[in-house]
């Protein structure tokens, strides 16, 4: 049977594929709606499985920070070239994952992906996508953060493959305007410094040992005694927590202070009591490499 254009046309707008993957399909459906949608859901669902071994290193970091700055989530959504994670297709669709994350709130990535909102299942679109993009596209993580009495505040550095959500409590409703902009100023300190704590004692004891294994070898090769190899690993060790505890860290927009000062600072001029939580930081594919 003939395929008019408005068909075609009407499909392209429920579905977002491309008009010639809409006009065969209406084709092959013998002009039935749903049937065309099925078998398009289907192309996208075989393109998937055939993109299946491909690396997905590109794609975007998303957060969003709801419930009056007392909850947040960040997630990452990869696809296969940085032109298509700037193509409007791949940007609709991670707001949708947005909207999806604060609204259902999914446990795991399988129980976002048979997640829907407004009548939309998150797999259909998912399949729908790859179908008229051709890539591999997935949703590799997802984490969320709630706080009660406290404030959470993101940053996303430009271009969108580097983000950060905070957490700080005991912030009182009526200083969150002072404290925001401060604590936006210690969410960039995390995106460029990347520590991996924010204080000391919460350094993984495995990895404190390793460093005081290697200080020691260094120096017991530089001939140093072997009765103050410890105490020259324990000064190194300090140096270590500088640099990797964000509390401790030269804070990049003012070095003469450091992270915690601000902290020091903002509770002794506003009589707070103010104190960081934890912390998220998401750089594109850092979990793949």
């Amino acid at each position: 049977m003939a395929i008019s254009a408005t068909q075609v046309k009407e499909l392209r707008e429920k579905t977002g594929a491309g008009m010639i993957d809409c006009k065969k399909a209406l084709e092959e459906a013998n002009g039935d709606f749903q049937k065309a949608i099925e078998l398009l859901r289907k192309k996208g669902a075989a393109v998937a499985a055939k993109r299946a071994e491909k690396s997905a290193n590109e794609g975007l970091i998303l957060t969003r920070v709801f419930n009056n700055g007392n909850s947040a989530v960040i997630f990452e959504i990869n696809c296969e070239t940085d032109f298509v994670a700037k193509s409007d297709d791949f940007v609709k669709f991670a707001n949708f994952i947005a909207e999806v994350l604060v609204t259902n709130k999914p446990a795991d990535i399988d129980s976002l992906l048979q997640s829907n909102l407004d009548g939309k299942n998150v797999q259909d679109e998912l399949n729908a996508l790859i179908g008229k993009i051709g890539e591999k596209i997935e949703i590799s993580r997802f984490a969320f953060e709630n706080v009660e009495n406290g404030l959470i505040v993101d940053y996303i550095h430009h271009g969108s493959k580097l983000g950060v959500i905070i957490v700080a409590e005991n912030v009182p409703q009526d200083k969150v305007p002072e404290f925001q902009p401060v604590l936006k100023d210690i969410a960039m300190q995390i995106a460029a410094m990347r520590p991996i704590s924010i204080y000391r004692e919460e350094v993984d004891k495995s990895i404190i040992d390793k460093e005081l294994e290697i200080y020691k070898e260094v120096a017991r090769k530089e001939g140093k005694p072997e009765q103050v190899l410890e105490k020259i690993a324990m000064g190194k060790l300090n140096k270590f927590y500088e640099e990797n505890c964000l509390i401790e860290q030269i804070f990049v927009k003012d070095n003469t202070k450091k992270v915690g000062n601000l902290i020091e600072e903002f509770n002794k001029q506003n009589n707070t009591q103010i104190k960081l939580l934890r912390f998220k930081r998401f750089h594109l594919s850092d979990e793949k490499k």
